[in-house]
């Protein structure tokens, strides 16, 4: 396995002017030489031109955000990080690589969640290149590469969770997105940590219903929501109707038999459970006419 080392390199500056300075030499040796008709002074001019010039292709630009891999007869050397104009040995392939944070969003893809639902999910990876030997050797294309995995990720994180949650201790792909995030970023990281790849964030952009059972999903939500609501509104009635009952009672305001109880029970949970206003209707004689 390639791992990253540091290359030493020396300030490109004094030895791009101690090269222009050899070549100015040469030129005017050469000119010398060829008036004096000096043979050797000449091709002594030509062979320092040509190795001036063999000289010069050693000078590179790192910019900021880049690193050079620095490759010498196919035998990794080490990678410049620091941003300059440097010089190093002529012979050496200089290969770029990016250092910056990228993006991108993966496909919509169609998978089945936790409850065998199709579902068509998407998700935006952030990433940048952390080990530049391992991305460049280890891998052919690495960028190719981190697409490929990172559907993958996708595809296998969304058959582990549910679309929505039944409860309130079950994580759901709708509903639990930091927790769906963290897992989607741990699988991920585990997928790239051979192409020397940082996964930085990693989070849902779009999570829906596949068009087959959209409807039918549609119609479970609603009639999920309106079960829990109408739990909620009961449940708060009885609180309410018993909390009456005991203060009627403990007040003496009227005394309670069973059967006018089980009628007050009921005028009250008509009156809080109904979708509508209620239409008093005043009884002036007994209850029981």
């Amino acid at each position: 396995m390639f791992r990253e080392s540091e290359y030493r390199v020396a300030n490109g500056l004094p030895a791009l002017l101690f090269l222009l300075t050899i070549v100015a030499l040469a030129i005017a040796g050469l000119i010398k030489g060829g008036n004096d008709q000096a043979v050797v002074i000449v091709i002594s001019s030509v062979l320092v031109l040509i190795v001036a010039s063999i000289m010069l292709g050693g000078l590179f630009i790192v910019n900021p955000g880049d690193a050079k891999a620095l490759v010498l007869f196919g035998d990794y050397r080490g990678t410049v990080k620091k941003a300059g104009f440097w010089f190093a040995n002529p012979f050496l392939t200089k290969k770029r690589i990016s250092l910056r944070v990228r993006n991108f969003e993966t496909a919509k893809l169609k998978v089945n969640d936790g409850r065998a639902n199709p579902i068509e999910i998407a998700a935006i990876v952030v990433w940048k290149v952390v080990e530049t030997a391992e991305a460049l050797f280890e891998i052919d294309d690495y960028q190719k590469y981190v697409h490929v995995q990172s559907e993958s990720a996708v595809r296998a994180v969304a058959q582990g969770y549910p679309y929505d949650s039944h409860s309130d201790d079950e994580h759901s792909l709708s509903t639990h997105t930091a927790e769906v995030s963290k897992a989607l970023q741990l699988a991920l990281q585990d997928r790239l940590k051979q192409a020397g790849v940082e996964i930085i964030e990693a989070r849902i952009s779009h999570l829906a219903y596949a068009q087959e059972i959209a409807q039918a999903m549609l119609r479970r939500q609603q009639a999920t929501a309106i079960i829990a609501a109408r739990y909620k509104i009961v449940e708060g009635a009885v609180g309410m109707v018993e909390n009456a009952l005991e203060m009627l009672s403990a007040k003496k305001i009227v005394q309670f038999d069973e059967e006018r109880k089980a009628q007050m029970v009921s005028n009250l949970l008509v009156v809080l459970c109904s979708e509508r206003d209620a239409s008093p209707i005043i009884n002036a004689g007994s209850i029981h006419q």
